[in-house]
């Protein structure tokens, strides 16, 4: 089961939020203090494991990239994917995407 979500870290910005180990900070470091950074991030509720990757933008096909990210960590593992109601992560073209990568799997299973 992973939780999975995306971060826009803006030019200017002094704080934000992540997902991280209570008590341990965490430091983004800023690559264009022009424009915003995207981010996807995973984190696996049974591992504890956090997969972390860098996207041009928060859309339907950085959301594609980054599913198809995690499916290479997880290779023989069906996926349950928690997230919020962004509408890309509703559009036709993401739920294409699920159609086809999940053509022939048994949906009570």
């Amino acid at each position: 089961m992973l939780f999975v979500d995306e971060c826009h870290l803006l030019s200017g910005e002094l704080q934000g939020y992540v997902w991280g180990r209570t008590g341990e900070r965490v430091e983004v470091p800023i690559v264009n203090e022009r424009e915003r950074q995207t981010y996807y991030g995973a984190l696996d509720l049974l591992s504890k494991r956090l997969l972390v990757q860098a996207h041009e933008n928060g859309n339907t096909t950085g959301t594609i990239e980054y599913l198809k990210c995690l499916q290479t960590q997880w290779p023989e593992q069906r996926l349950l994917i928690l997230w919020d109601g962004a509408s890309y992560h509703r559009s036709k073209e993401l739920q294409a995407f699920l159609a086809q990568v999940n053509v022939g799997l048994d949906a009570d299973a």
